[in-house]
């Protein structure tokens, strides 16, 4: 249209994404092992000319990557990368960078371990304190896992809205942020322990049991329940993840949830 002028791009926004590439991939190399630690990173200069970005972006990549804890910047000194044990592995892009770069039997072991010690106890809060729109998020949840039974990326997806709408019903304030901090973590255990549809199967019916205690306020029963399905994930990475594909695996007749 004659007059209409063509909108440019926000600089504040490009500026943004220019310092988060830098960023995102330096912390790849880093949590990857590229850069040891006690390693310095390229100094400002040379990581302009590595990323075609300016000394501005290069400083603020620097200043994201120091506040996650992995590298310490000095004047006279440059860019030096933190211990492992400095490292915030509780930051989503830190814990995106570690799971793809973690051996997957060390990385379920340690996502376990935190499993077994949260989730059976968010779960019997859950049904004490639950509301309403809390059940009707976990079975929403739960219809999504039934529906994708056949269909692994939309089965994960709603596998981790499952578990942190039942984290969001404990009522405990510190429990529910700390589930979506572990979001990444729980997708990527998912993604290597329910890969054919006879996991999926198998498993259903234990999401189906926590629904159930929940919904009837049996505490006792939702932790029962979750420790069940921890149990049932743990077999699964103990055997090495993805189980075999079966020919004769069928999804089992849904059942509708009324809340």
């Amino acid at each position: 249209m004659a007059g209409t002028r063509r909108r440019q791009p926000d600089k504040g926004s490009l500026r943004k994404s220019l310092y988060n590439k830098v960023a995102h991939d330096l912390g790849q190399r880093i949590v990857r092992g590229d850069y040891k630690p006690g390693a310095l990173l390229p100094n400002e200069a040379e990581c302009g000319q590595i990323y075609k970005v300016s000394r501005t972006a290069v400083r603020e990549a620097v200043k994201m990557l120091s506040a996650k804890g992995l590298i310490q910047s000095r004047p006279k000194i440059g860019s030096r990368v933190e211990p492992r044990a400095a490292w915030n592995l509780l930051d989503r892009d830190v814990l995106g960078w570690y799971c793809a770069t973690v051996d997957f039997q060390n990385f379920a072991h340690d996502v376990q371990q935190i499993r077994f010690m949260i989730e059976p106890e968010a779960a019997a809060l859950a049904a004490t304190n639950r509301s309403q729109a809390h059940l009707v998020e976990i079975a929403a949840a739960y219809e999504a896992m039934s529906e994708g039974v056949d269909d692994e990326q939309a089965w994960n997806v709603a596998d981790v809205k499952f578990h942190l709408a039942v984290l969001e019903a404990s009522g405990n304030e510190f429990i529910s942020p700390f589930g979506r901090v572990i979001e990444s973590l729980l997708a990527n255990l998912f993604s290597g322990t329910v890969g054919y549809v006879r996991n999926r199967v198998r498993v259903l019916p234990l999401h189906e049991a926590i629904l159930d205690a929940i919904k009837a306020r049996k505490p006792d029963a939702a932790r029962r329940a979750v420790r069940r399905l921890l149990e049932s994930t743990q077999r699964t990475i103990d055997q090495g993840g993805k189980a075999r594909p079966a020919q004769d695996a069928k999804p089992r007749q849904r059942r509708s949830v009324k809340v």
